[in-house]
C-alpha cells in the first residue's frame, strides 16, 4: 500500500479552499438576505442563486482539498459523471434548505428545517474519487 500524503501542494490547497468557501458563503448569504426583502419573481429566484453560490463554494472546498492528496504508487482518478452529480445534489439540497428558510413565515421553524437541510446538502455534496493502481 502506498504512502498517503495529505499536503501534496503544501498550504496552497487549504488556503485556496478557504478563499473559495468564503467567497461562496458571502455571495450566497448576500443573495439570500436580499431575497427576504424581495417580492414576486426575485423572491423565488434568489434562493436558487444563493444556494448555487453556497453549494458551489462548499463543493469546491471538497474538490480542491481532494486535489491536495496523493498516494504514492497510486493514481487518483475522478469519476466525472459522479463528480458532476455530487455538485447537482449539493445545489438542489442546499436550495431546498435556503428556500425553507427564506419562504417560511415562522422564523424558528424555518431555521430548524432550513439549517439541517442545508447541512445535509453540504454532507451529500462531496465529490467522488476512485484510486487506480498506477
Amino acid at each position: 500500500m502506498g504512502h498517503l500524503d495529505h499536503a501534496t501542494f503544501g498550504s496552497l490547497t487549504p488556503v485556496l479552499s478557504f478563499v473559495m468557501v468564503s467567497a461562496g458563503a458571502a455571495l450566497g448569504l448576500r443573495r439570500a438576505v436580499r431575497g427576504l426583502g424581495s417580492t414576486g419573481r426575485a423572491r423565488r429566484d434568489r434562493p436558487l442563486t444563493a444556494a448555487s453560490a453556497i453549494a458551489t463554494g462548499i463543493w469546491t472546498v471538497h474538490f480542491v482539498a481532494m486535489l491536495g492528496f496523493a498516494v504514492s504508487g497510486t493514481a487518483i482518478r475522478y469519476d466525472v459523471p459522479l463528480t458532476v452529480l455530487s455538485l447537482l445534489v449539493a445545489v438542489i439540497v442546499v436550495c431546498t434548505g435556503v428556500s425553507a428558510f427564506g419562504c417560511g413565515r415562522d422564523r424558528t421553524r424555518a431555521l430548524l428545517v432550513g439549517g439541517p437541510t442545508t447541512g445535509l446538502g453540504v454532507a451529500t455534496g462531496a465529490p467522488s474519487t476512485s484510486p487506480a493502481t498506477a
